[in-house]
């Protein structure tokens, strides 16, 4: 069997090569997608994320495939049934959130018609790519992923530290923080610009 390079947080986690391989730091654009992906970085906070991974096809079944209008009209009869699933993370504020999300997520999309646009805008429209040699030179957070936390807490978000938005921005490719030792690298460093996005970022001041 051929041997390639990945990054180093892969390991030996076969649950990884697939997620590593074909979706981490594959530039997204799809709202429900989107969606889903915030929820379920938040829904990481203070665990791990192949914890969550491995639980991620039954969030899917639990929250109707992130479909954000059908979980924006959850009940809270709904939520406090997921809150006793052991599939999902039983914590109540991280259960809640995710509906608090799809109604903030339905406001964003009639203000600015895509929700993947809006976030977008936090990295000018198009992929910024890094050039780490090491798994040590990445960053926890940017001021790119302060701006998209704090907008997205005025927006009423919840479980959108900058921490959680960076990890994001990497999943969806808004960032391309593969090592450049990494067989992924090379094909997401140069990839095309998306189409122009307006500038969502709260103002200074």
């Amino acid at each position: 069997m051929s041997q390639v390079s990945r990054c180093a947080w892969v390991g030996n986690q076969a649950i990884y090569l697939p997620y590593h391989d074909q979706e981490w730091g594959v530039p997204l654009h799809d709202d429900q997608r989107q969606f889903e992906m915030l929820c379920l970085e938040g829904a990481q906070a203070g665990l791990t994320w192949i914890l969550i991974l491995k639980k991620r096809e039954h969030y899917r079944r639990v929250f109707h495939q992130f479909d954000p209008d059908r979980v924006a009209a959850m009940t809270d009869a709904e939520l406090e049934a997921a809150l006793l699933d052991p599939g999902i993370v039983r914590n109540r504020l991280k259960v809640y959130s995710v509906r608090k999300n799809a109604l903030a997520f339905q406001r964003v999309v009639k203000e600015f018609g895509s929700f993947d646009q809006y976030l977008w805008a936090f990295v000018g429209g198009k992929p910024m790519v890094n050039a780490w040699t090491h798994i040590s030179q990445v960053p926890a957070r940017t001021a790119e992923s302060d701006a998209m936390s704090k907008d997205l807490k005025k927006r009423g978000f919840s479980f959108v530290g900058s921490t959680i938005c960076y990890s994001h921005m990497q999943a969806t490719g808004m960032v391309n923080d593969h090592t450049t030792d990494c067989f992924c690298y090379a094909p997401l460093a140069k990839p095309k610009r998306s189409k122009a996005v307006p500038d969502t970022r709260q103002k200074a001041g």
